[in-house]
């Protein structure tokens, strides 16, 4: 491929914007004219070889930056990132600049091959591999340090030079979108290969487990409601749906590795090779020798890193941990009061009282998540992972270890130590429903309402300097780059995680948790839906494979809720009345009925495949196929030495 890029020309008569950069204002020119120089120049020089336009904002500031690429450009840096796409056999094939031809729907004047947020991920891509040659420092700030190798853009992020990268919204492809995705009620699955198109795998794939979620729950749902109905104090009846429920929840999660699986190698995204991980923008260190790359990069102690995760964070998570417990015993205070004041007033104000500790709970429950989230960040960078990977399993660690037991750690006291059945369900109910409201509020209608009254403050404004807000590119940059910044799916997976443990730790007390987790979920697509397109600026689509440590942190849920389950059905009266002369003839029972269907679940989950027969075939006929060129090759070298 390195041959393409001689020929490859910048020049580009109808120039399409994709990316907008964004420097701080006031930047020194000459730091401007060094960064867009090496974006625009050859690779053989060191550039990334894109285009690049200034915007003239409507006060003069000249601090923004369109950034697009040549139809040519794009397709060579497809080749680069590893895209994979639907060959004219209907194959998947990692795309190749020399073998375009025999790729579906190319043709040299077609442009809208590539999507564009497959482009937008490639100028992403090729700006993030923009990095220093022979410079000791960027231009205009001796401060901001540079060394062979490292990303430019990078050092320009963390010295506050540059303020933002994100990729502009095409406005003609939104609306379809909108309106085929939320703008009308209908029954019907979601329009996910439109979805991915637009904002890439990632989200598209989220969508899609949400989607599949809520559809998994119907049945639970359905089998809940004549249980709450008809056998609300008989826990002996609740064994089968208890039983179902157990089942249930590991067939999803094993169903959904092949769905995954179906579409992302639909996407293509199954066959994307891993990238080799560069080191996340936050990491620091003193300068050393990377003896995998050979580059010199910032080098850590692994050692003072343990050091800060055993000595510093491992303290403070079991502090924020003791805090929870400390609030949650509040709570049965406050819970106790109410109990007090209902008994001895019992009107229908007292019976609303015993309601409102639960709810007061619920809300603090939500505050402490979101405080805790912010200190689990801060821990999580100054412990300063070199990968992002490993920054994220630090982050994911810490956040569910808090959330379960800020969430569940109440219901368990009630369910295991109080023993109290009833007001296990009422808890259950309240901390359930009230969490999913606070959700919706805080994830999508404030940050809606937010965004509507920037948007006609803006529109004002536009106005007033006599500029089309719907024809200048001017008026579009302004709005999208003040709008809220996504900052990924970590927070929509953990909402499912914690709603997933809802439903499935306690089945057999309540029932309707299923219910009230559809009636959500199905709300949660729209707004959700609604924030993507309307609140939040444009993300770079991310290709992924699968939902990550997602997956395994829903089966881990799964196999608590077996034991919890079993060892709420052991302590029915009804179970116990069958054992009434021995406890641990029950115990031993229960244990053993646990084992059995953790040993159900474990033998389910061994003999459902995780990608289906024909994928399995594709894939290994890919790999056979990949083989047998590299021994051709191979073979082509050692005739062309004999001749030699």
């Amino acid at each position: 491929m390195a041959e393409s890029w001689s020929f490859l020309d910048t020049s580009e008569p109808d120039f399409r914007p994709l990316v907008v950069i964004e420097l701080a204002k006031g930047t020194k020119e000459e730091t401007v004219e060094w960064f867009t120089k090496r974006i625009v120049d050859r690779k053989a020089n060191g550039g990334a070889q894109l285009l690049v336009k200034p915007l003239v904002m409507e006060n003069g500031d000249e601090n923004i930056y369109l950034v697009g690429a040549s139809h040519l450009r794009l397709l060579l840096g497809a080749e680069s990132v590893g895209l994979v796409k639907e060959c004219n056999d209907n194959s998947m094939r990692t795309f190749t600049y020399s073998s375009r031809k025999t790729f579906k729907d190319f043709a040299d004047d077609n442009h809208n091959f590539l999507t564009m947020a497959e482009c937008q991920y490639i100028i992403k891509h090729e700006l993030e591999n923009l990095r220093a040659k022979d410079e000791k420092m960027i231009p205009g700030y001796p401060q901001a340090k540079l060394y062979p190798g490292k990303s430019i853009v990078r050092r320009l992020l963390t010295s506050g030079i540059l303020v933002q990268i994100f990729p502009l919204h095409d406005r003609e492809e939104l609306k379809k979108l909108r309106h085929s995705w939320y703008g009308r009620v209908k029954v019907g699955y979601q329009p996910l290969d439109e979805i991915r198109c637009y904002f890439g795998e990632t989200i598209a794939l989220y969508f899609g487990f949400l989607e599949y979620f809520t559809f998994a729950l119907i049945p639970m749902a359905v089998i809940g409601i004549p249980y709450y109905v008809f056998a609300w104090e008989d826990y002996d009846k609740y064994v089968m749906f208890a039983t179902f429920n157990l089942l249930w929840s590991t067939v999803i999660l094993e169903v959904w590795k092949r769905i995954c699986a179906i579409m992302t190698y639909r996407w293509g995204t199954l066959l994307m090779k891993r990238q080799f991980e560069e080191p996340r923008p936050g990491f620091h260190g003193a300068l050393g020798i990377n003896p995998v790359t050979g580059r010199e990069e910032p080098v850590y102690s692994s050692i003072k890193r343990q050091m800060r995760i055993y000595l510093v964070s491992l303290p403070f998570v079991c502090l924020c941990l003791y805090f929870s417990l400390y609030v949650m015993m509040i709570y049965f205070d406050l819970e106790q009061w109410a109990l007090d004041y209902h008994e001895e007033n019992e009107s229908n104000f007292s019976s609303l009282m015993l309601f409102v500790p639960s709810i007061i709970y619920a809300v603090v429950i939500e505050i402490m998540n979101r405080i805790y989230r912010y200190a689990a960040e801060f821990l999580t960078s100054w412990e300063n992972h070199r990968l992002e990977s490993s920054y994220q399993n630090h982050l994911i660690l810490k956040v569910l270890v808090f959330n379960f037991l800020n969430c569940f750690a109440s219901l368990f006291y009630i369910a295991f130590v109080l023993f109290d059945m009833k007001l296990l369900r009422q808890s259950l109910a309240t901390l359930l429903i009230t969490s999913q409201i606070l959700n919706q509020f805080a994830e999508s209608l404030l940050p809606y309402w937010l965004q509507k009254r920037h948007k006609r403050k803006m529109k004002k404004r536009m106005c007033s300097l006599k500029t089309d807000t719907d024809l200048s590119i001017v008026g579009q940059v302004n709005l999208e780059k003040e709008m809220g910044t996504y900052l990924g799916t970590f927070d929509d997976y953990l909402e499912l995680f914690l709603q997933f443990g809802y439903v499935s730790l306690f089945s057999c007390v309540y029932p309707l948790a299923a219910v009230f987790a559809v009636l959500n979920n199905i709300t949660e697509i729209y707004s959700d839906a609604l924030k993507m397109c309307r609140v939040y600026k444009r993300p770079f689509a991310e290709p992924t494979a699968n939902i990550g440590v997602w997956q395994l942190a829903f089966e881990t849920m799964s196999v608590i809720s077996v034991v919890t389950n079993c060892i709420l059905i052991g302590m029915s009266p009804q179970v116990n009345a069958l054992f009434p002369d021995s406890k641990m003839d029950l115990v031993l029972t229960v244990a053993l009925v646990e084992h059995l269907l953790l040993a159900i679940k474990f033998i389910l989950a061994f003999v459902i495949p995780d990608k289906p027969r024909d994928i399995q075939i594709k894939l290994a006929k890919l790999e056979f196929e990949s083989l047998e060129a590299l021994k051709q090759q191979q073979m082509k070298l050692a005739a062309e030495s004999l001749k030699e």
